[in-house]
Order: structure tokens, then C-alpha cells, then sequence
């Protein structure tokens, strides 16, 4: 026990000090730890470490996927659906297919059912790399989203392949059942991840307030998920990706601002450690997954790995090429649709509502303003073919290729060297592809939204907030929850203050360097926090206040100080 509790402080310490580096070398921590957990599996007396692959697939996956699911934008998410189900459903299908057809042409006495398992296994891309590397040099958000949605949905699909392929290895199965099954974990997984999230907010909603219960909860929403839809031969990853979706929509309405920050902080934190936990595994057992392969197979098991690794990349850039293609069309249609719908939207709103019809008037105008929404996003937030190619080399494989492998039959003839072939294929991908990637988007020059449309964007809706701030102070109704009025002074300091951020705000929009202000600000409040945290540092050592009030005015600094960091 205790050599397990080392191990587990030890690869804590490994991926914080990793992870804390890797930016400093411009390399995605996933890599980094792939090639640290090979060189720690080679140290003399390292041990023989082998983990179970259920663990990673119920205990480790589940909590990965809320936790990305959460931090998903349900808008883009719908947006972006169909290239993200073009990606994560019929690329992962070709895939599989096609790689598996060149394993089973290149390995023909295995079989074609377990070719196409081991292509279902090296299937499904895993996004962290991309998508760390993509947010730290500025890839357009749209990029972003499209990987991450890829890297939720997709794993669904490997899986459900993988199973009916399992199957197939002795008994027949036909398309048409196949499909099915297909088609009932997917919706089966939806109904049961739409459940558990609607549930467990309501849930959390009634107990809000108090972050560390409501946290806790959150704990075991992906197991309320995964385990009962797994139960009913449903897909658990879709109703992971279901609850955490619903969650993270319904968080800014139906949580507190603690609630949200704890949740944020602690699964961030949890996040970190899993994902880069799997990685660094996935270096450690590469020499126990060797070892178990005759040292006369091990050079062509190898080259099979590399083979199928060149067909996966071949494969996705031949798909992204039309997925592109149709973007790029879909943005033209847009830019050319946007000026009539201006103008139906201009007729609509100046005959006005009908008497009596005035709630289906406002949920017209709420539906024609999301539709400008889209239109503007599809029009303005187009991939171009450098987007495209940056895509198209984002095809890392991770924590599901490597727990799937094992999950194998045992009896499987060459069930070692099909481990061994997605080992290769998924530290191949991890260290050419996550390794060259960062190299790959500065080449192409590729750069995110405009930073001064952003700025003036987020200054809009800051003035929006603004506004509903001032009309609330100077609403006639305004009173406190007992009933009472609040005091007049105390509202027209306020006013005076909201009044004195909308002036600021409407100077942020016209300034030529608008962030130089804010970042004074900021700089300012950050110096007048150190200097009310040493002089608590100082009252704390002189011994003259009580610890519990000591306590509070720790809170307080503490509150004040995250606001600027």
C-alpha cells in the first residue's frame, strides 16, 4: 500500500512539474509526459505497473469528459454540431474501416473483425494536446470549439464500433443491427445524460450558496451518468457529454457566483491530474506493452503501428478537405443571406405586435435576433484552408486508444502486438503531430478574432450590464426584501459609481489603447491587496487579534485579491 501511495505523490509531483514547464519549452504537457513516463519505465528498479483498463474507461474517462463538457459553450457547441458529428461520427467510421482493412490486408490471419476493432481503438482523436497548444497561441475560438466537441463525441463512437466488432469476432453481425445498436446508444445515452443533468441542477439549485456540498455533488454526476447508461448497453460517454453540457448551461443561470467558482477551481484541478495522469502512464507501460511481444515480431509490429499512423493521417486529410470546402460555402451563403434577413427582420419589427399577440410577438423577435446570431457567426467565423490544415493535423490519440487496447479479448490471436500497434499509433501521433503542432500553426500564420473587435464587443455588452444596473437604482419600485426602502444616500453613491462605469466604458470604446487604463487599475488593486495581506501578515504574528477574526479578514483580502489576478 504504501509503495502504491509513493507512486501516486510521485506522479502528482511528475505532472505539476511538468505541466508548469512545458509552456516554458513550447511543448503541450501531453507530450512531454508521454516521452517522461518512457525515460521513468527505463530507471533501474522502476516497477511493473499495469492498470487495470476498466479503471481508466469507468473511473478515469467519465470524470475527463464532464469536466471538458462543462467548459463547453452550448451555443457553439450547436452551431458547430454538424462538422463536429461529420468529425466524431463518420471520420472516426472511415477511420476505423480504413485502417482496419490495411491491418487485416497486412495482418490477414487475425481476421477482419479484429482488424476493425483495433481500428476502432486507434479511431478517436484525443483533443487535449490540440486544443492546449490551440488557446495558448490563439487559434480562432471556432477552431477550438470544433476539436474540443470532436474530442467528447468521438470516443462514443470508437466504443460502440469497438463492441460490435468484439462481438463479431464470433458471431455474425449484420449492418442493419449494427445501425441499430448504433442508433440506441446514442439516443439511449442522450435521454439518460439529459436526466442526470436536469436532476442533479435542480438538485444543486435547491442547495445553493453552499459551494462545498453543491461541489461534492458534481463529484459523482459523471458516474450517474456513465454507470446507468452503460447498465442498459447505452452509450456512458454520450450521457457524460449530455449531463455536462445541460450543467454548464444551466450553471450561470440556476448556481451562485461561489457555486460556479469552486466547481471551476476544484475540476480544474481534477482535469489536470487525470489527463495528464493517462499520458504519463501511457510512457510508463510502452516497455511492459513491449515486453509482452516475441522479440521476433516486436520490428514488424512497429512498422504495422507506423503504417496505420501514416493511413489515420492520410484519412483525415482527405475528409477535412470537402469538411472545409462546405465551411467555406456555408460562409459565403451567410454573408450573401445576412442583408435579407436585415430586412425581413426591419418589416417585422416596424408592423409591431397585434393586439393580444404580444408574448408570440417577443418570441418572434427572440428567435429572429438568434437567427442574425447565427448568421453573423457563420458569416464572420469561417475556416479558412490554413484553419483547415491545422485541423487536419490535430489528430493526437490518447486516453481512449490506449484503455480500449486493452480491452481486447484475451484470447484474440496477436492480442499483443494490437496493443502494441495502438501504443505506437497513439505515441506516434502524441509526439510528430502535438509535438510539430505548435511549429505547424506559426508556420501558417494563423490567428485568432481580432482583438480590438473583441475589446469593443466586450465593452458593448459591459454597457449592457451597465444599463440594467442604473435602470434597476433608478426604478420607483426598487426596495429591500423586507419591504423597506434602501437609503438614499447609499443609492446615489451607487448610482454615482454605476454612472462613472458607463462613462468608462463608453471612453474603453473610443480610446487607441484602451487596455492601458484598465491595466493600471488592475496593477493598482493588486498592490494595495499585498499591501493589506502584510499588514495582516503583521497582526497575525503580533498575537493581538482573535483567530477567528483574523479568519475573516483573511476571507476578505483573499476575495479582493481574485478579482484582479
Amino acid at each position: 500500500m504504501q509503495e502504491w501511495a509513493l507512486l501516486a505523490v510521485t506522479a502528482v509531483l511528475i505532472i505539476v512539474a511538468v505541466s508548469y514547464v512545458a509552456p516554458k519549452l513550447g511543448v503541450a504537457a501531453p507530450v512531454l509526459l508521454v516521452l517522461v513516463g518512457m525515460g521513468c519505465s527505463q530507471l533501474p528498479g522502476a516497477p511493473h505497473l499495469f492498470v487495470e483498463p476498466e479503471w481508466i474507461l469507468v473511473v478515469v474517462l467519465p470524470p475527463i469528459l464532464y469536466s471538458a463538457a462543462v467548459n463547453v459553450p452550448v451555443v457553439d457547441f450547436r452551431r458547430n454540431f454538424a462538422t463536429i458529428g461529420a468529425l466524431s461520427v463518420l471520420l472516426v467510421v472511415v477511420s476505423a474501416f480504413g485502417t482496419g482493412l490495411l491491418i487485416w490486408w497486412l495482418l490477414p490471419e487475425i481476421g477482419f473483425a479484429a482488424a476493425l476493432a483495433l481500428g476502432a481503438v486507434i479511431s478517436p482523436p484525443d483533443a487535449v494536446a490540440a486544443t492546449s497548444i490551440g488557446k495558448k497561441l490563439g487559434l480562432p475560438p471556432r477552431l477550438v470549439t470544433i476539436l474540443e466537441g470532436e474530442g467528447l463525441v468521438n470516443d462514443a463512437t470508437a466504443l460502440v464500433l469497438l463492441r460490435t466488432a468484439i462481438v463479431a469476432i464470433t458471431a455474425s453481425v449484420s449492418f442493419g443491427s449494427a445501425l441499430g445498436d448504433f442508433a440506441y446508444a446514442v439516443s439511449a445515452g442522450v435521454a439518460v445524460g439529459a436526466a442526470v443533468g436536469i436532476v442533479s441542477v435542480w438538485a444543486r439549485a435547491r442547495i445553493q450558496g453552499q459551494p462545498v456540498l453543491t461541489t461534492a455533488i458534481s463529484y459523482v454526476v459523471p458516474f450517474l451518468a456513465f454507470i446507468p447508461a452503460e447498465e442498459v448497453h447505452a452509450s456512458g460517454v454520450i450521457a457524460v457529454v449530455v449531463a455536462g453540457l445541460i450543467t454548464g448551461h444551466q450553471s450561470a443561470r440556476r448556481f451562485t457566483a461561489h457555486d460556479r467558482i469552486s466547481e471551476r477551481t476544484n475540476w480544474r484541478t481534477i482535469q489536470l491530474l487525470l489527463e495528464n495522469g493517462v499520458f504519463l502512464l501511457m510512457g510508463f507501460e510502452l516497455t511492459s506493452v513491449i515486453g509482452a511481444v516475441a522479440d521476433d515480431e516486436i520490428a514488424r509490429t512497429l512498422v504495422l503501428g507506423a503504417l496505420a499512423t501514416v493511413a489515420l493521417v492520410v484519412l483525415r486529410v482527405a475528409f477535412t478537405i470537402p469538411v472545409i470546402a462546405l465551411l467555406r460555402r456555408q460562409q459565403r451563403r451567410a454573408d450573401a443571406f445576412t442583408g435579407k434577413l436585415e430586412s425581413f427582420v426591419d418589416r417585422f419589427t416596424a408592423r409591431g405586435p397585434t393586439p393580444g399577440e404580444e408574448k408570440r410577438y417577443d418570441r418572434g423577435i427572440r428567435m429572429l435576433q438568434r437567427k442574425q446570431a447565427d448568421v453573423a457567426f457563420y458569416a464572420s467565423e469561417g475556416l479558412s484552408w490554413r484553419g483547415g490544415a491545422v485541423l487536419a493535423w490535430s489528430g493526437m490519440r490518447g486516453v481512449v486508444t490506449v484503455a480500449a487496447a486493452q480491452t481486447l479479448p484475451e484470447d484474440l490471436p496477436y492480442r499483443s502486438e494490437l496493443i502494441l500497434i495502438a501504443f505506437t499509433v497513439a505515441i506516434l501521433t502524441l509526439v510528430v503531430q502535438g509535438g510539430s503542432l505548435p511549429l505547424v500553426i506559426r508556420w501558417l500564420g494563423i490567428r485568432g478574432n481580432d482583438q480590438d473587435h473583441e475589446r469593443r464587443e466586450y465593452a458593448r455588452l459591459a454597457g449592457e450590464l451597465v444599463t440594467a444596473s442604473r435602470t434597476l437604482l433608478e426604478s420607483s419600485t426598487l426596495c429591500r426584501e423586507n419591504g423597506e426602502p434602501f437609503d438614499e444616500h447609499l443609492l446615489e453613491q451607487t448610482l454615482e459609481r454605476i454612472i462613472a462605469m458607463s462613462e468608462g466604458i463608453e471612453k474603453k470604446l473610443t480610446e487607441q489603447d484602451p487596455d492601458m487604463s484598465m491595466h493600471q487599475r488592475f496593477e493598482l488593486q493588486r498592490m494595495m491587496a499585498d499591501a493589506q495581506q502584510n499588514a495582516l501578515l503583521d497582526a497575525r504574528a503580533s498575537g493581538t487579534y482573535a483567530s477567528h477574526t483574523l479568519e475573516k479578514a483573511q476571507n476578505f483580502v483573499d476575495s479582493q485579491s481574485t478579482r484582479f489576478m
